[in-house]
């Protein structure tokens, strides 16, 4: 699948999704949430598709809002943003996190305002030495969306996650990582390499077990005690009735490498 504003790969098991406005550092516009929405869509539906990385084209991940969009001329009506946010961003933010597979996000460059959460809210995040996370919305005069009040204080801690927000500063990859906000960064010469060889590694695994692991983690920053406990054991039940699961303990029995069926 290619369209202009989104490039969808699959490929054994792998699904690449390419944000490509690279003239606009890769900022949304509905046009672009459309063709996104389609293609997380499509993912969703191939039982083949066993992990999903999303990256973006030219020099940067995605700069968020497409500003374009959204100015306002001297005596016009301000737009509706919250409007915006619960048609595109808020339906994307869940999809990604809901998604049935592994997401890799693979921030080649800059990530900023809801870019920065959307590349947040992928399950692992790889970042180029080069890349930034910015929270701009403080610039504006805005309130960080796409999920960011959430996820900075849960990922960075709560004085953190309020600098970044009230600032606006950059967040460089390698402080990212030491803060706990990414998976690893990497020099930048060996992102695709790295991004590569972690997608073809989940293209092997028991993806509906990764799912379920989703699920459980998911879950447990709003359960209580008891109802985390109450859902592992649910959710252990339903992967010990899996294929993959039999699969994995013959293989440890036998000394071999499993063959995993995933979904």
């Amino acid at each position: 699948m290619s369209q202009d504003s989104i490039l969808l790969a699959v490929e054994q098991g792998v699904a690449t999704i390419t944000l490509n406005r690279p003239q606009s550092l890769n900022s949304f516009n509905a046009d672009m949430h459309e063709a996104l929405r389609s293609a997380l869509e499509k993912v969703r539906q191939d039982d083949t598709i066993r992990v999903l990385v999303l990256t973006g084209a030219g020099r940067g991940f995605c700069a968020g809002q497409d500003l374009g969009d959204r100015n306002v001329a001297p005596g016009e009506a301000a737009p509706d943003l919250g409007y915006s946010i619960e048609t595109w961003y808020n339906p994307l933010i869940r999809a990604l996190r809901d998604l049935p597979v592994p997401v890799i996000c693979a921030v080649n460059g800059v990530a900023a305002g809801a870019g920065a959460n959307i590349a947040l809210s992928c399950d692992i995040v790889l970042a180029a030495r080069s890349a930034s996370f910015v929270q701009a919305f403080c610039k504006l005069g805005l309130v960080p969306d796409s999920g960011g009040t959430w996820i900075l204080p849960r990922l960075a801690g709560m004085a953190r996650a309020k600098g970044m927000a009230l600032l606006g500063d950059k967040v460089k990859a390698e402080q990212a990582e030491a803060w706990g906000l990414i998976w690893r960064c990497v020099d930048d010469e060996a992102l695709t390499e790295e991004t590569r060889k972690m997608a073809e590694h989940f293209a092997t695994q028991p993806t509906a077990g990764l799912a379920l692991i989703k699920q459980a983690l998911n879950a447990s920053t709003t359960n209580t005690w008891d109802e985390q406990l109450d859902l592992e054991r649910d959710l252990q039940r339903q992967a010990g009735r899996s294929e993959d699961y039999r699969e994995g303990v013959s293989a440890f029995m036998e000394k071999r490498q499993p063959q995993f069926k995933g979904r």
